[in-house]
């Protein structure tokens, strides 16, 4: 597996003070877990943004920072980002073991196109985008690729127990539940308008008309 790999620099600024960094394009990072105690870096924000355009929660990364060992694999395990900008506000990497299995959620792609769709114009439904895995660090899969091609009607269905899995990978997520499916095409119902119309028009003219004979009744007395 490709390992990424980012360089972090020591920060002293913590607390609301972190907002000075993030004008100098900075943003404040934590690094935690297996061997360390949490320690406060920082790291650029393109460089970071690059980063995490490449890599999920199950990519794992190298971490090189002052005060760390000189290899550190890690998993990005929380973003914060702005809620109107989204820029991002700060990141937790996970240091791990390499030799002691980790969980994740792996992203589940799509190989078609599914006959369902193409020749019968069904809708592709895809009920999970990730399922819960479990794996050494440097074992973890990038994604599984399911096979659509199957799906020629309405009643198949590929369900967690039947993605193809590498025999070093345990999927944790429920082996009964859908993963995708072809559903047939909705069928939009057509209202006879004009009939309805000319029910309200008739309905229409014997009110006026039963008005008119009220009011006739009314003057003669």
């Amino acid at each position: 597996m490709d390992v990424h790999s980012v360089k972090l620099d020591s920060r002293t600024v913590v607390g609301k003070k972190v907002r000075a960094l993030r004008r100098e394009g900075l943003v404040p990072v934590h690094v935690y877990g297996s061997g360390i105690d949490p320690t406060p870096l920082q790291v650029e924000d393109r460089m970071l943004n690059r980063l995490l355009q490449s890599v999920g929660s199950n990519i794992p990364v190298s971490v090189e920072a002052e005060g760390l060992e000189t290899e550190n694999i890690c998993f990005v395990r929380e973003v914060q980002r702005h809620p109107v900008t989204e820029a991002i506000l700060h990141v937790d990497f996970l240091r791990v073991d390499v030799s002691q299995t980790v969980s994740a959620e792996v992203p589940v792609l799509l190989d078609g196109p599914a006959p369902g769709v193409t020749q019968l114009g069904g809708v592709l439904l895809q009920n999970l985008l990730s399922l819960l895995v479990e794996a050494l660090p440097m074992e973890m899969p990038a994604a599984f690729h399911v096979d659509i091609t199957g799906l020629d009607d309405f009643e198949k269905t590929i369900q967690v127990s039947e993605v193809p899995v590498a025999d070093n990978v345990t999927i944790l997520s429920d082996p009964d539940e859908m993963v995708v499916r072809v559903t047939a095409p909705r069928v939009e119902e057509v209202v006879e308008v004009e009939e309805e119309e000319g029910l309200e028009g008739e309905e229409g003219e014997e009110a006026e008309g039963e008005g008119e004979g009220a009011a006739e009744a009314e003057s003669e007395e």
